[in-house]
């Protein structure tokens, strides 16, 4: 049986930039099969290598992914928020998960399940180029987070982490413990502390109890490398038109 979920306040399927980008017979065929759901923190939506049960349209949540190789700890390669989708581009592809998909800022998503979605791709093309699009945006972002990793230092590297998530919490104020962030970055608990300490200093951010607030958002700016803004020129460039047939193309035009 099918079903269309009407939009709780705040929670607006259309928050999600790639749902509202579609035409709208395929945003109606999407919305008959899926439903807004609540997402709490730490919540792992699939696991690395996993087969993908169902696709996440973030609302005001973020799902970070998380990649580890030879029993090394994990390590965040890419976050993604209200301007993608989680878990799709596997399913499109027959491939599991590229890695565990973690809910770092809790709140809404759309959820649809597996099979409907893969049999909706199957019979709307110009929505698979949509899906697509994203999933070239979101290799540009891991290329960038893997070259920033070995050039850039470790105060830097927080500062683009920190922007990134302000872009997708929507609020100056999310959750955030030292350890977790240690995690994402994949560095000692002692280093990140240094790094959020002289952030802190210079009156960028503050964090109390687990919890870290955006100050300074232009001091932050200046404060990261050049590969926060990169990522966001690469999305810009993706998403500023219609659907795009030759995401080739789009690349080298970008270039």
């Amino acid at each position: 049986m099918t079903r269309q979920t009407q939009p709780r306040e705040g929670s607006d399927p259309k928050a999600n930039q790639l749902l509202a980008r579609l035409e709208s017979a395929d945003y109606d065929a999407l919305m008959l099969e899926a439903k807004v759901v609540s997402l709490k923190l730490r919540k792992r939506l699939h696991r690395q290598d996993e087969s993908i049960n169902a696709v996440y349209f973030p609302l005001t949540c973020m799902v970070s992914l998380l990649v580890s190789n030879d029993g090394q700890p994990q390590m965040e390669m890419a976050t993604v928020g209200k301007e993608g989708v989680v878990g799709a581009s596997e399913l499109i592809r027959g491939q599991g998960a590229m890695g565990l998909n973690l809910v770092q800022i809790p709140g809404s998503a759309v959820r649809i399940e597996a099979e409907a979605f893969g049999k909706l791709m199957c019979r709307r093309p110009l929505a698979q180029k949509t899906i697509d699009q994203h999933l070239f945006a979101l290799m540009r972002q891991i290329l960038y987070g893997a070259a920033c990793n070995r050039i850039h230092s470790m105060e830097e590297r927080c500062a683009r982490w920190l922007l990134m998530t302000h872009d997708r919490a929507g609020q100056d104020t999310f959750p955030l413990t030292q350890e977790f962030l240690s995690h994402m970055l994949g560095v000692r608990r002692a280093t990140v502390n240094v790094a959020t300490g002289m952030l802190k200093k210079a009156g960028f951010i503050r964090y109390v109890r687990g919890k870290l607030t955006v100050i300074d958002r232009p001091g932050l700016e200046s404060a990261s490398c050049d590969c926060y803004q990169a990522i966001i020129r690469v999305y810009q460039s993706v998403f500023s038109g219609p659907p795009k047939s030759d995401l080739y193309t789009a690349a080298y035009r970008w270039k």
